[in-house]
């Protein structure tokens, strides 16, 4: 593989995903984002951390929505950009993970008949129709999991099947990767199968899946499931204006959000005095006791136990675990893992901050998905023996 794989991004945000993908090995190539207030703080932040510009600039608002992108001309030109790019590198990949509310259960749960849920059919119609040499599918569970969804989910996938991809799925946790914080969402890479021919990988004709040892879901994750959530984790203690709480010992202090509070320097990042300021109700900001999360609003974080997962829309409220108020940006920018240097502009509104950082994917779980996708891609020979079929046992019969 020459150079470094190109990536496309749709969907982009603030540019969380991208960033796990760049700084592991890819090159963002385009980046296409709907919400114009989202593209400018992946500008801004973009610049913040020294990264260059991407090779085919920035395209947002209508010149984002991938629903027109299937549109001749505006086909035509995405079209002319990937055959621009494979003059300088083997490889380009689409990444992207449509909006999510209509699939999910704090959501509009509205579906694929939704606004937001027919992009996700719209930028898999985009895959089928540019063939990149792979692709990344980001969602939530719900698209998954609910019953009411999994035959849109399905029908998405036959399509990518038929235009020619082997597919690999996954329901991962962010809390795997290292992040403190309890996130699931569903991702679906797939690949070409010339990509795969390319690899020597014979008798996967028939073939719709990626079989298992050839993508290492695991390989980059630090905690399983079973494990990260075993641990010993303290459950409440009561609220106590800047009080200081012994760590437990007997938990992984990096899954715990005071590890990255501190890690960060949250209370000296230039987004720490960003947060909401209620006019009223400041009693109820005492009241709720550290770690007491079990309601749907006014969660109080424990500062030695990871994050529910960072959804700050619908009127959910996550509470400092020893302050009064709600946590800051920069203290939610740590518990989606992003690098210390990684800031957000002074000029954006606050609800959009929160906004993009509960939409985006954490930093630490971009990154081992990113080095997943690249041991597969530098692998230069796979191996695959389909499973033996099960001879008939006939009975032995003497005369």
């Amino acid at each position: 593989m020459s150079n470094k794989p190109k990536i496309f991004s749709f969907f982009a945000g603030s540019g969380f995903l991208d960033l796990g993908f760049e700084l592991n090995g890819f090159n963002i190539a385009y980046v296409s984002e709907i919400y114009s207030p989202f593209m400018q703080a992946y500008r801004y932040s973009r610049k913040a951390l020294n990264l260059s510009l991407p090779e085919y600039g920035y395209y947002e608002g209508e010149e984002a929505d991938v629903s027109k992108l299937t549109e001749e001309q505006q086909a035509l030109r995405l079209w002319s950009l990937i055959e621009d790019a494979r003059k300088t590198t083997d490889i380009i990949g689409f990444i992207g993970g449509a909006p999510c509310p209509d699939f999910s259960v704090g959501g509009k749960n509205r579906g694929s008949e939704g606004d937001k849920g027919k992009l996700s059919a719209s930028y898999i119609e985009l895959i089928c129709q540019q063939k990149p040499d792979f692709f990344l599918f980001e969602n939530v569970k719900g698209l998954y999991k609910t019953k009411k969804h999994r035959s849109f989910f399905e029908q998405l996938k036959y399509q990518l099947n038929n235009s020619g991809y082997l597919l690999t799925e996954c329901l991962i946790n962010a809390i795997e990767y290292g992040v403190p914080q309890d996130r699931s969402r569903i991702i679906i890479i797939g690949f070409t199968k010339d990509l795969i021919n390319n690899k020597r990988i014979k008798n996967f004709d028939n073939l719709k899946e990626l079989p298992d040892e050839f993508f290492d879901w695991k390989k980059y994750t630090i905690y399983p499931k079973c494990q990260a959530f075993s641990y010993p984790w303290s459950s409440t203690d009561p609220f106590v204006e800047d009080s200081t709480l012994s760590f437990p010992n007997n938990v992984p202090e990096e899954l715990t959000i005071e590890y990255w509070f501190r890690k960060n320097d949250v209370f000296n990042h230039q987004n720490s005095e960003h947060y909401f300021k209620p006019r009223a109700g400041l009693k109820r900001f005492t009241t709720v006791a550290e770690g007491d999360d079990s309601k749907k609003s006014y969660k109080r974080l424990h500062r030695w136990r990871y994050s529910p997962t960072a959804c700050y829309g619908n009127n959910e409220v996550h509470l400092h675990p020893y302050k009064v108020r709600r946590i800051s940006v920069a203290e939610a920018l740590a518990i989606q893992s992003l690098p210390r240097d990684f800031i957000l502009p002074d000029n954006m509104s606050l609800t959009n901050m929160f906004k993009t950082i509960g939409n985006g994917v954490p930093y630490l779980a971009a990154k081992g998905i990113a080095q997943s996708i690249l041991d597969f891609l530098t692998t230069p020979e796979l191996c695959y023996t389909p499973p033996a079929s099960k001879q008939l046992e006939l009975p032995l019969i003497l005369f």
